[in-house]
């Protein structure tokens, strides 16, 4: 369940903001019935609301009748500073990452103890993955998450080092084995995962850094690391430079 608001204190805001955080990477379609108790809502005061944010635009309804998050609200998800600014000044060194490699590019941050993707480029030539703009994944099971999760406070670390869940059957789930990775990440300056996170996909991943504690991590998609992990990690730092001297002489 995605919230429990039915108490008597919860006010319009907080139930409103209830039934938008029913939504997720694992719930992008739910029926009123869903949402109802995801949001931990009576049925009735979801179908009040929910009617309200779809006249609004925030949510749509599709011809099935499920929901989904409406237009209205991804235009205004996408003002978020973390976004707009980090997107933008990214976006033609991901293109010219994904024009050189025909590969999945990845642009993400750490949100708590997860990976939060804010931008993909990917093609028909890329590897399936399950990352999509705005989803979160686990930190320790992909490449830009190990970056990050090598930069996150010692308080991060600790947590997610504490119950690391198998994805497939290569996902590392030994404290100290992953631990000795990310060591390695803050001296090697990148990441890789091995079908840790998608069987038939590994990544290589290094960081954006704008100072000590804000990271940000680009990552590539593809088949196999044996051959050409060096030429990747190469032109991933080389872009990252290019993007943290840009990012930085806009502080």
């Amino acid at each position: 369940m995605a919230g429990n608001t039915s108490q008597s204190g919860a006010t319009v805001v907080s139930r409103t903001v209830a039934l938008l955080g029913a939504f997720d990477a694992a719930h992008p379609r739910l029926t009123l019935t869903e949402l109802a108790r995801r949001a931990g809502l009576p049925l009735a005061t979801a179908h009040r609301l929910v009617g309200e944010l779809t006249k609004a635009g925030a949510l749509a309804r599709t011809d099935d009748g499920d929901y989904v998050v409406g237009r209205r609200l991804w235009d205004i998800g996408l003002l978020a500073p973390v976004q707009t600014d980090v997107r933008e000044v990214a976006a033609p060194f991901l293109q010219d990452l994904y024009a050189a490699t025909l590969a999945t590019v990845h642009l993400a941050i750490r949100d708590g103890t997860e990976v939060l993707y804010l931008d993909r480029l990917s093609g028909k030539r890329s590897v399936p993955v399950v990352s999509k703009v705005g989803s979160r994944l686990p930190l320790h099971a992909t490449g830009v998450g190990k970056v990050l999760l090598a930069y996150a406070p010692e308080e991060v670390r600790r947590v997610v080092l504490s119950s690391l869940t198998r994805v497939t059957p290569y996902t590392i789930t030994q404290p100290a084995r992953l631990q000795t990775q990310l060591t390695a990440v803050l001296a090697d300056g990148y990441a890789t995962t091995i079908e840790e996170m998608s069987l038939g996909a590994c990544s290589v991943a290094v960081p954006i850094q704008r100072n000590e504690t804000d990271i940000v991590a680009l990552g590539i998609v593809v088949p196999s690391l044996r051959r050409d992990k060096q030429r990747l990690v190469s032109a991933l730092k080389v872009a990252a430079h290019g993007i943290g001297r840009t990012l930085n002489s806009w502080a």
